[in-house]
C-alpha cells in the first residue's frame, strides 16, 4: 500500500479534514485585517471523514491519512485489504484469508493493534455491511472491489460520536469513484517468488456525466492463488504435533507412541522423544486461494436547483478454498477390545490421532454481498440542507467441508476391530467413508437502515457562521450462522462450532456544532446516543480544538469517549457442547491420577447474559506546519483506554480461576464450574465476558517534500511514521500485561514513498518498515523469542502512452526478502504482519476512452 502524503498535504493546505466531532473547521473568511481591506474569500464547505458537517476546506483537528487513486495503481495490490495491510495504522497486522481458519475468506483491518471489531470500517461515510462468519470482526474488506475505489480515507481517532459503535480504534472510509466520464480497461497480472500466490485482476469502469447528473458502474474481478505450506518458508521442516498416533498413558500421565505402528510412513515420523508425529507441513495450505468477482454502479441526478437524488448499488462474490492437514483429534476405545493398550485395567484408551487415511480436509467457501443505498439531498433554505435515505445490505455465507470425522462413529469402527490404530491404512474405504462426513455452515447477515440529517447555519461569529447537524438513524439487524447438526453436537473432530443468530434494532440520534470564535480558533462539540434493543444504551460526546496561530502553523486536539457493542455472534449464542481437553489437578486427584493429568470435561458454551459494552477515553493533540512550500510536517501524540474489553472465557481460564483466584481473578458473571462431592468437574459455562482494560498511546509522525525540478521532473516523498509507546493490558486480577514491542507487537512501523514524474514516466520507489520484536526474558536467564527489523522495497516503472494507455511494470520485495522463522499463533512466522510471498513481479495495462 502506498499512503499519498502528498493528497495529505493538499488536505493540510486545502482542508480534507478528519476527526469525528474533532475533525472541524468553520465557514471561515480571512483575517480580519483583511476583511476590513476588502480582500475577504469565501470557502467551499464540504464534508470529511470524521464529521457529517458542511465546513471550510482548511486544515481540521483531527488528522485524516489519504490513500489516493493514483498510490493504490502505484501498487501491486489487487483488493482493499492488500492496500490496507501496509498501513502503518495496522500496528499488529490484519487477518487475511487462511486456510484451518473458521473464517477462512474473511480479510479485516486493525487500526492500533486494538483489534479489528474496534475500528469502523465505511463506504462513502455509510458502516460497511458486517461480515456473518465472525461478526465480532467487524467488516470484510473482500466484499468492497477495488476498482470501484477512488481513495480510502483512514481517521486515525475515535468516532463513535459520529459513527456510533466500532470506531474506538479509528475510522477506515472507502470512498467510491462517482466523477468519471468515458470508459476504462484494465487487467494486470503478478507472478509470485513463491509457487502458487500468483495475482490477477481485470477491470472495466464505464461512466457519463451531464449538466444535471453523473453514472459510473462497472465490473471487475481479481483472484490469488492457493499457497501450500511445503512451498513457503518454514513449510519444508517437518510438521510437529502430539496428534500422530499416540495414546495416553494413565500411569504416568502422558503421551506415549501407539505400540506395534511403524511411524515412518505416509506423513508420519518419530519425533527424538519417542513420540509419532505427522508432518502436516507436507499436504496443507497455509493461504486459501481467494476469487473476487464484483458489479458495481453509482449515480447521481439533480432533479431541480434544490433537490439530489443519488444512489449506489453492489453485488460482490467471494470464493474461496482451503486444505487442511488430515483430521487431528482425541478419540478413546472400549477397555478390551482390539484396540486398547492395556486390556483389563478397567479403563478406556484415549488416542491422539491422526486419520491421515481418510484423506485431507478439503474447505470452499462461497460468499455472495448485495449493498443499496438510496438517497436524497436537499437545500430547503440557503441556510438549512437535509440528507436522508434508506439502505439495504444482505451478506450470505456458505461453506461446505469434506474429509471431516465423526468421533463416535470412529470409535465404533475402532471397538470392533475395522479400523486399526497400528494399521490405519489397511482400513477398507467403506469402514473410512463410514465415520467420515461432509460437514457445512450457512450464514447470513442483513440490515435495512434509515437515515436523515439537517445541516443548518445557526448565527455569525468572530470566526465565520456557526453550524450544526443533526441527525437520526434507525437500523435493523438480522443475523445467522447455522452450522451442521453434527458439527453443533461437537461430535466432529477437526470441526467445532456453536451456531448463533437472532437481530438486533438499533436507534441513534447525534448533533455536531462548530462555534468558530475568530479565523484562527474554533471548537466543534458532539456527540451521539445509541439504543440497541438487546442490551442496552450508550452516549458518546467529543470535543475538539483548533488553533491556527499562523497561515502555515496548526494546532489541534481532541477528547471523546466510545463504545463496542457485542457482536450478535457473541449475545445469540446458542448452547452448545463440547468435551474439553483441560487438565484440573482436583479432578485428577478424584480419578486417582497425576495433578498433570489430562481429562474431558463437559463444557457448555453460552450467550453471557451478563454482557455489556465496551468503554472508551481517548484524547488526541498534534501540531501541523508547512514551513516552506515544498515541505509539510504533522505530529500528533494520541491515547486510548478501553474498559470492559470482551474477552472469550475458557474452560482452562475458568478451571485456573476457580482453583487460583488471586493470580487469574474470580469467574466472570453468567459463567461458573460445578463439582461432584469428591472434587470431580461435573460441568463448566464458558463464553465472552468483560474482563479487564486495555490502555494504548503513541505518536504519529508524517513529513511530505514536493520538488519541481522544471525540465528535470518532479520529486515527491511522503514519510509516515506511527509509533506505540504503550499497549498495556490490565486483566481480570489487577495485573497489567505490556504488549509493546514483544512478539507479535512491533511498536514501530514506517512507510516511505518516493515518485519522480519525468514527462510520461513515472519511477516508484516505496519502503515499508516493521521495528523488531522481543519477547521477555525467561526466569532460567535465556532470552525470549526475538525478531529483527524488517524492511521491505517496493518498485515499480510506468509510461502514459499517448493512445491513453498506460503501461505499469514493477516488482513488490524487489529483495525477495522473507521473514524470519520465529513461529507465531501455529504457523512459523507471524501471518498478519508479514507475507512470504517472496518477490511479486506484475505486468498492468490500463486503456482509457
Amino acid at each position: 500500500m502506498k499512503l499519498n502524503h502528498n493528497l495529505l498535504s493538499d488536505a493540510v493546505r486545502y482542508g480534507l479534514m478528519a476527526g469525528l466531532v474533532g475533525a472541524v473547521v468553520a465557514p471561515v473568511a480571512a483575517f480580519a485585517q483583511e476583511a476590513e481591506e476588502g480582500e475577504a474569500k469565501t470557502l467551499d464547505r464540504i464534508e470529511v471523514t470524521g464529521s457529517r458537517l458542511k465546513r471550510a476546506e482548511i486544515e481540521g483537528a483531527v488528522p485524516v491519512i489519504v490513500i489516493d487513486r493514483a498510490s493504490i495503481d502505484a501498487s501491486g495490490d489487487v483488493s482493499v485489504a492488500d492496500v490496507l495491510r501496509d498501513s502503518t495504522f495496522a500496528s499488529f497486522g490484519n487477518f487475511r484469508p487462511q486456510s484451518g481458519s473458521s473464517a477462512q475468506s474473511l480479510a479485516t483491518v486493525d487500526l492500533r493493534g486494538l483489534g479489528s471489531g474496534r475500528t469502523l470500517v465505511l463506504i462513502d461515510g455509510r458502516r460497511a455491511p458486517t461480515n456473518p462468519m465472525s461478526a465480532s470482526s467487524g467488516s470484510d474488506l473482500n466484499a468492497i472491489p477495488l476498482a470501484a475505489v477512488e481513495r480510502i480515507e483512514i481517521l486515525s481517532d475515535g468516532a463513535s460520536a459520529v459513527y456510533g459503535s466500532d470506531a474506538i480504534g479509528g475510522v477506515v472510509n472507502i470512498i467510491l469513484r462517482k466523477d468519471f466520464n468515458g470508459a476504462e480497461l484494465r487487467y494486470g497480472y503478478g507472478s509470485t517468488k513463491t509457487k502458487g500466490g500468483d495475482l490477477e485482476d481485470v477491470s472495466g469502469v464505464f461512466g457519463v456525466a451531464s449538466d444535471r447528473g453523473r453514472l459510473i458502474g462497472g465490473a471487475s474481478f481479481s483472484s490469488r492463488g492457493m499457497v501450500f505450506t511445503r512451498d513457503q518458508i518454514g513449510g519444508q521442516t517437518l510438521g510437529v504435533s502430539t496428534y500422530g498416533n499416540n495414546y495416553y498413558d494413565w500411569d504416568t500421565g502422558a503421551a506415549a507412541p501407539v505400540p506395534g505402528f511403524a511411524c515412518n510412513s505416509n506423513g508420519f515420523w518419530t519425533l527424538p522423544n519417542g513420540l509419532c508425529s505427522f508432518d502436516f507441513n507436507s499436504v496443507a495450505a497455509n493461504e486459501a486461494s481467494v476469487d473476487n468477482t464484483s458489479v458495481f454502479v453509482r449515480g447521481d441526478y439533480q432533479i431541480n436547483d434544490d433537490w439530489t437524488v443519488y444512489l449506489t448499488a453492489t453485488t460482490t462474490k467471494v470464493e474461496t478454498f482451503g486444505r487442511y492437514a488430515p483430521v487431528p483429534g482425541i478419540f478413546q476405545v472400549s477397555d478390551g477390545t482390539v484396540n486398547d493398550i492395556v486390556k483389563g485395567d478397567g479403563l478406556p484408551t484415549y488416542f491422539y490421532h491422526r486419520f491421515a487415511a481418510a484423506g485431507n480436509r478439503d474447505n470452499y467457501t462461497d460468499t455472495t454481498n448485495n449493498d443499496f443505498l438510496l438517497g436524497f439531498q436537499g437545500q430547503l433554505t440557503d441556510t438549512v440542507s437535509v440528507d436522508f435515505g434508506m439502505r439495504r445490505t444482505e451478506y450470505k455465507y456458505i461453506e461446505t467441508g469434506y474429509g471431516y470425522v465423526i468421533s463416535s462413529l470412529a470409535q465404533q469402527a475402532a471397538d470392533r476391530g475395522d479400523y486399526l490404530v497400528t494399521d490405519p491404512f489397511g482400513a477398507s474405504q467403506e469402514t473410512l467413508n463410514g465415520f467420515t462426513a461432509t460437514i457445512g455452515r450457512n450464514s447470513f447477515y442483513k440490515s435495512a437502515e434509515w437515515f436523515a440529517n439537517v445541516n443548518f447555519d445557526l448565527f455569525e461569529m468572530g470566526g465565520g457562521i456557526s453550524n450544526a447537524v443533526v441527525g437520526a438513524e434507525y437500523r435493523e439487524d438480522r443475523f445467522q450462522d447455522v452450522y451442521d447438526s453434527l458439527s453443533q453436537a461437537g461430535v466432529v473432530l477437526g470441526s467445532s462450532g456453536g451456531s448463533s443468530g437472532g437481530g438486533r434494532d438499533v436507534t441513534s440520534a447525534y448533533f455536531e456544532w462548530l462555534l468558530p470564535f475568530s479565523s484562527s480558533f474554533d471548537i466543534t462539540l458532539a456527540g451521539r446516543y445509541d439504543k440497541y434493543s438487546d442490551y442496552g444504551s450508550d452516549f458518546s460526546p467529543k470535543i475538539a480544538a483548533r488553533w491556527q496561530p499562523l497561515d502555515n502553523l496548526t494546532f489541534r486536539a481532541s477528547w471523546g469517549q466510545g463504545f463496542r457493542a457485542p457482536g450478535l455472534d457473541i449475545l445469540t449464542q446458542a448452547r452448545s457442547f463440547s468435551a474439553e481437553p483441560v487438565n484440573d489437578p482436583q479432578s485428577c486427584a478424584a480419578l486417582g491420577q497425576p495433578a498433570t493429568c489430562r481429562l474431558q470435561v463437559d463444557t457448555y458454551f453460552i450467550a453471557n447474559p451478563s454482557l455489556a459494552s465496551e468503554h472508551s477515553d481517548q484524547f488526541s493533540i498534534g501540531v501541523v506546519y508547512d514551513p516552506t512550500d515544498w515541505l509539510d510536517l504533522s505530529l500528533d501524540y494520541y491515547n486510548i483506554k478501553v474498559e470492559d474489553t470482551i474477552s472469550s472465557i475458557g474452560a482452562q481460564d475458568i478451571i485456573n480461576m476457580d482453583t487460583d483466584p488471586a493470580n487469574w481473578g474470580a469467574i466472570p458473571a453468567g459463567l461458573s464450574l460445578t463439582r461432584n462431592a469428591a472434587g470431580r468437574i461435573t460441568e463448566i459455562v464458558a463464553g465472552y465476558a468483560n474482563e479487564g482494560d486495555l490502555e494504548t498511546d503513541g505518536i504519529d509522525f508524517r513529513a511530505n517534500t514536493d520538488f519541481d525540478f522544471g525540465a528535470a521532473g518532479r520529486l515527491q516523498n511522503r514519510l509516515t511514521v506511527s509509533w506505540i509507546n504503550k499497549y498495556d493490558v490490565t486483566q481480570i486480577n489487577g495485573d497489567v500485561v505490556e504488549y509493546a514491542g514483544i512478539l507479535g507487537s512491533p511498536d514501530l512501523r514506517a512507510n516511505l514513498q518516493n515518485d519522480w514524474t519525468y514527462g510520461d514516466w513515472t519511477f516508484t520507489w516505496n519502503i515499508n518498515y516493521i521495528d523488531g520484536q522481543q519477547n521477555p526474558r525467561l526466569a532460567n536467564g535465556n532470552p525470549g523469542l526475538q525478531v529483527g527489523g524488517y524492511a521491505t522495497n517496493d518498485v515499480q516503472v510506468s509510461w502514459q502512452a499517448p493512445w491513453n494507455g498506460k503501461v505499469a511494470v514493477g516488482a513488490m520485495n524487489v529483495g525477495d526478502r522473507y521473514p524470519e522463522l520465529v513461529p507465531y499463533d501455529g504457523r512459523p512466522w507471524n501471518f498478519y504482519l508479514y507475507d512470504a510471498y517472496g518477490r511479486t513481479v506484475y505486468f498492468r495495462y490500463t486503456q482509457t476512452f
